[in-house]
């Protein structure tokens, strides 16, 4: 396994993806191919191009929800590095839980569980204890305007951007190195964009790393350090 750069976080060499289309004689869907770039801490990296080109599959293999199909995806986990394209799925388990955190689309949670504990958990998992954890989801949940009669009932019961509220409060309440985010502000008034937008800055200077996905050009203005253009490596019509 070949050394990453010092601060470099994540190394992304030569992916490709490919789907086998079951329903259609396993006709095979090449998706992406040659897709190489890098993350270095207290960078924000985000992939640009047109809808449809592979933006959210690249996204996914990094985040071990995709298998890639070639090439490496290699993550800093303090001295050693782990290339998870390669890596058992408790391996990759064990990096989303300390090393590589996300904020998706969509809230994926266990029914009836309240926001505040969902927060929690995620921040009792970067090693805070029951009251720490509790105290740091109260402030980001607060920081992003859920209006704290909401935080003791299931997120299942709130509107689409109350749920991406918590979601983002949960990505960000860990001490990942990496956060991988997939439009996190899509469904987010100004007020909130512009705390999605602060929480990045901070983690920027604390020295994390961020590989995202945002529409929102004025988003994407403000706390991109590069964009990657995927059009380049997209085997794929833009939809």
């Amino acid at each position: 396994m070949s050394a990453l750069v010092p601060n470099e976080l994540l190394r992304v060499e030569s992916l490709a993806k490919t789907f086998t289309l079951h329903l259609h004689d396993g006709a095979l869907l090449s998706v992406v191919h040659g897709v190489s770039f890098s993350v270095m801490a207290g960078e924000c990296v985000v992939l640009g191009g047109p809808s449809g080109v592979g933006k959210s599959s690249i996204l996914k293999m990094v985040s071990g929800n995709y298998l890639a199909g070639e090439g490496r995806i290699l993550v800093a986990d303090g001295e050693r590095v782990v290339d998870v394209a390669r890596a058992a799925p408790r391996e990759i388990l064990d990096l989303r839980r300390r090393v590589v955190g996300s904020v998706s689309q969509f809230l994926r949670v266990i029914p009836r569980v309240a926001a505040l504990d969902i927060v929690a958990a995620a921040a009792q998992e970067a090693g805070l204890d029951r009251e720490g954890s509790r105290a740091r989801a109260a402030a980001l949940l607060a920081r992003l305007r859920l209006p704290e009669a909401l935080w003791r009932l299931p997120p299942a019961t709130f509107s689409g951007g109350e749920q991406q509220r918590v979601n983002v409060a949960r990505g960000f309440a860990g001490a990942h190195r990496l956060l991988v985010l997939d439009e996190p502000t899509a469904s987010l008034d100004a007020d909130n964009r512009e705390a999605v937008i602060e929480l990045i800055a901070e983690r920027k200077a604390e020295g994390a790393g961020f590989l995202a996905i945002f529409h929102d050009e004025d988003v994407r203005a403000r706390v991109a350090d590069r964009i990657v253009d995927v059009s380049r490596f997209s085997d794929r019509e833009a939809a």
